[in-house]
């Protein structure tokens, strides 16, 4: 476990997740520039409600 694993989900990186979900951006690029686990990138995604296909991953 990491650091960003412990420090949880700030109101900006969320907002940041966001955005490049509908940007379309995918999931392991999201990981990198939030600077995440991509699992974790993942569990956010689907705790908001949002597809990894939306960030655009396959299925």
């Amino acid at each position: 476990m990491d650091e960003t694993d412990r420090i949880g989900w700030s109101a900006e990186a969320v907002h940041q997740l966001r955005e490049l979900a509908h940007e379309r951006v995918p999931v392991h690029m999201i990981s990198l520039r939030l600077k995440r686990p991509v699992e974790a990138v993942n569990a956010k995604l689907n705790e908001l409600g949002l597809s990894t296909a939306l960030a655009g991953e396959e299925h």
